[in-house]
């Protein structure tokens, strides 16, 4: 099924320039003319507007540029406006910093070299459709991206939450499973959230890095007296989790002489408290997550093969974030509002490389990192757009970073180590795509990169199926000349 045309409004002051415009983007592209709108045109603009072309290459005087900077701040009051790539002269990198913090996505110099202007057109209305889902989501008119907590509108992620919904009426131990940082507990307090015991208590404890005696205190509890220093009883989490969910992390890492007693609870849903033979009966739903291969753990005798079977009645595995990058937008503007909101910054958006060095991270912290590193760019950042120079220097080594000074034009970007990336990477993804026989299912899974994300990347980097693109698609011009 093809993918619907992009709506670009063009704003310009050459009325006849859309035509030529149209015909240069060609298909994938519907486009529309807005010849210096007022006010009452804004309105037209954004609704109909799924991306905004600005040509700013006319605004050579004071009272131009500050006319062009006007307009985009009027297009940027809306609550949820369409993104803005501007159109500018290259020699004019000051008015191209301007626009960018009125709230510019984009620049592509002039004259446009047309596949650059599509690529940045695609990735700003990508920009603008991970908005708008987000803000679908935190409205629950598509619950179907979101589970709790939890987002994602990948493959994955969309099988995870149809998988957890079935289960969680049910009231089955469940192994959740999946790296450090993909967001185990956040699935369990889903699953919890969903079942018929969301009005008792959801308990959590991890079993990680803890001494035996330690953890057989924290799970089961003591009466007064049971060894030196218990001045008085304590319940543990396993009796606090009584009529709702017991979760525990990390529960490979549970010491091979506690494992009979927690298989005990599981089979009779009962236990002795440290220093009382009384029987304490219980009501759980068990939930358990890990990191590790139990199963391994079982076949080398560090992990109980019964207990596993007992908890290993559903298994839910979190793909790691470099596993589903589709994800990966909607996640940084939601930590990017939060932290926005919790600070009292005026953060609202990523600028274009920022979102892209975003998701070219192999993220091995995975969401929880992604988190991090959103909340450091905020702290950071002293206007509206989220740039790559507030990111850690683990994600934007290499990247030429633009630093403008104040009181004068900022020399122009150098683009030789972007250029050279772009190349190797259009060498590696066509060959690997010609030695799978391009079927992209196969070459992604060669190179050890979703989908998705492989599609991205054919998309970005202009390969047509069959051949290596020619240099003439590389060269691909719109001669537009200065407005006069």
């Amino acid at each position: 099924m093809d993918k619907p045309a992009i709506c670009v409004g063009f704003v310009s002051q050459d009325s006849g320039l859309g035509d030529a415009l149209a015909r240069a983007l060609g298909e994938g592209f519907v486009t529309r003319s807005f010849t210096e709108p007022r006010l009452e045109q804004l309105r037209e603009l954004r609704e109909w507007s799924e991306v905004i072309l600005l040509d700013l290459r006319s605004a050579n005087t004071q009272g131009d540029e500050q006319f062009a900077l006007r307009l985009m701040d009027e297009i940027s009051k809306a609550p949820s406006h369409p993104p803005q790539v501007v159109l500018c002269e290259e020699e004019n990198r000051a008015l191209i910093y301007k626009a960018i913090e009125h709230g510019a996505y984009d620049s592509v110099t002039n004259p446009p070299n047309m596949l650059e202007l599509r690529l940045s057109l695609r990735r700003a209305y990508k920009f603008h459709s991970a908005v708008k889902e987000l803000q679908r989501l935190q409205a629950n008119e598509r619950p179907a991206g979101r589970l709790h907590e939890l987002l994602g509108t990948s493959a994955p992620m969309q099988e995870l939450f149809a998988m957890a919904r079935k289960i969680a009426p049910c009231d089955v131990n469940v192994l959740v499973t999946g790296e450090t940082g993909t967001g185990k507990e956040l699935l369990a307090r889903a699953i919890h959230h969903l079942s018929s015991r969301t009005a008792g208590p959801l308990v959590a404890f991890s079993c990680a890095n803890l001494p035996e005696t330690l953890v057989e205190d924290e799970l089961f509890g003591h009466e007064k007296g049971a060894f030196t220093g218990a001045l008085v009883a304590r319940r543990g989490r396993v009796e606090a989790a009584d009529h709702g969910t017991l979760f525990l992390d990390e529960i490979g890492d549970l010491g091979i002489g506690l494992q009979p007693k927690l298989l005990r609870v599981i089979q009779e849903r009962s236990f002795e408290r440290l220093g009382n033979n009384k029987t304490v009966s219980i009501d759980i739903r068990l939930i358990c997550a890990t990191n590790r291969n139990l199963t391994e753990m079982v076949q080398q005798g560090k992990f109980r093969e019964d207990l596993f079977y007992r908890l290993n009645v559903v298994q839910l595995h979190l793909p790691p974030l470099r596993e589903r990058r589709d994800d990966i937008p909607l996640l940084a503007h939601q930590f990017l509002q939060r932290f926005a909101h919790q600070f009292n910054q005026k953060a609202r958006r990523f600028s274009q490389e920022a979102l892209q060095t975003l998701e070219e991270h192999s993220w091995p912290g995975n969401v929880r990192e992604l988190e991090n590193v959103v909340q450091r760019a905020v702290v950071l950042s002293e206007g509206q757009t989220v740039d790559v120079a507030q990111l850690p220097a683990t994600l934007r080594q290499g990247r030429v970073v633009p630093a403008p000074t104040e009181g004068r034009e900022a020399a122009p970007l150098s683009r030789s180590y972007e250029d050279e990336v772009r190349r190797f990477k259009r060498s590696l993804v066509v060959r690997a795509l010609r030695e799978s026989g391009w079927r992209k299912a196969e070459c992604a899974r060669n190179l050890g990169v979703a989908r998705g994300y492989l599609h991205r990347l054919i998309n970005l980097l202009g390969i047509q199926e069959g051949e290596g693109a020619s240099a003439a698609q590389d060269r691909d011009e719109l001669p537009l000349g200065p407005v006069m």
